[in-house]
């Protein structure tokens, strides 16, 4: 796909559509289910801004002639949809609402939500699936309510989802 994003005799746009239906997608499989660490998350942002790099390709300094990488800010003008990590973070929430009305019964509430028995190792404890969650909502201002209850009234879940997506990630 280098070649094909780097190529001249493809429009940008065309370039970006193949980037938003092929390469996406298979990058984003499964995403409702993941931790990110920042690490992670600063790796798929990396991954993104040299996919993007590639499609504007470089840019020539007017005065000098010289020609330049783009800068990320210049990246994220270019490219006007929402960066990865924010894709991740409303998949999650998505992901969370058809899990929120499952029971404990349910093999995927089991997992995504249950807490695992025996002992834990050393250090400090992962961030599991439903503390990302907790956490994206302390960020818009919801933390203080279950998220299961707030999922499950879809009103106000449609809402926090419109916040959410207005929420800038850095």
């Amino acid at each position: 796909m280098q070649n094909l994003l780097s190529s001249s005799l493809l429009s940008k746009n065309l370039k970006i559509k193949i980037y938003r239906t092929i390469i996406l997608p298979v990058v984003l499989y499964g995403c409702e289910t993941w931790s990110l660490t920042l690490m992670e998350e600063n790796r798929l942002r990396m991954f993104e801004n040299s996919v993007l790099r590639r499609i504007f390709g470089p840019r020539r300094y007017e005065v000098t002639g010289e020609w330049r990488n783009l800068h990320n800010e210049e990246l994220n003008d270019l490219y006007c949809s929402p960066n990865i990590v924010r894709v991740i973070i409303s998949r999650r929430k998505r992901g969370a609402v058809h899990v929120a009305p499952m029971g404990e019964r349910r093999c995927v509430y089991r997992v995504l939500v249950g807490k695992p028995e025996g002992k834990r190792a050393l250090g400090r404890p992962r961030r599991r699936w439903e503390d990302n969650i907790k956490l994206y909502l302390q960020e818009v201002g919801c933390g203080s309510k279950d998220w299961i209850q707030l999922f499950q009234d879809r009103n106000r879940w449609r809402v926090l989802v419109n916040a959410v997506m207005n929420y800038r990630v850095p």
